[in-house]
């Protein structure tokens, strides 16, 4: 079973996001029902782990919050662009979700994450290089804001790998404190 944490988003923002899937060559765009932001890639794991993991997700206590979308950004450039995201706002209440998700996953007896957290939604996927359009892309764009929208839980998902692209299914939703906003 291939798992990751992560938040789902209303489906206003998911809407609001699948409006800027178009104007660029060779992009890929994320199907809005696989709009989404990633706490914690788990990767591949067999039903005893996956149970542990849940049983470590299912005692987290934190609050619900808000978050907001702001901007426009990539992961790569020229040949090596890989992903354009919409960026995160700094939220002190995410940072501190992510890290009792990383502490649950660790618990669970899986590996650590080697990487920084980056929080954002990935739009599109990219196999080369969309050229000039993609500055003139971004710059109509950077002034995007979408949000403040509630966070009131967050989901363990898998996810299978297929011709058109990935599904991702929900497993479990933990909520998040609402009588505890931060």
């Amino acid at each position: 079973m291939r798992l990751f944490v992560a938040l789902s988003l209303p489906e206003d923002v998911r809407e609001r996001l699948t409006a800027l899937g178009n104007g660029l060559p060779g992009a890929r765009w994320v199907a809005p029902e696989n709009l989404h932001l990633t706490l914690r890639f788990v990767g591949e794991v067999d039903n005893a782990a996956a149970h542990d993991l849940d049983d470590m997700l299912s005692a987290i206590d934190a609050p619900s919050f808000e978050l907001t979308l702001q901007g426009l950004a990539t992961f790569g450039d020229g040949a090596r662009l890989r992903v354009l995201y919409a960026a995160v706002a700094p939220s002190p209440a995410l940072l501190h979700l992510q890290a009792k998700v990383e502490s649950a996953v660790m618990r669970a007896g899986l590996p650590i994450e080697r990487r920084k957290f980056k929080p954002h939604v990935a739009l599109a996927r990219f196999k080369g290089d969309p050229g000039p359009k993609l500055g003139r892309y971004l710059e109509e764009r950077s002034l995007l804001r979408v949000g403040p929208f509630p966070i009131e839980s967050f989901v363990l998902y898998s996810s299978l790998l297929g011709a058109e692209g990935p599904h991702y299914t929900e497993e479990v939703v933990y909520d998040l404190d609402p009588l505890r906003v931060a």
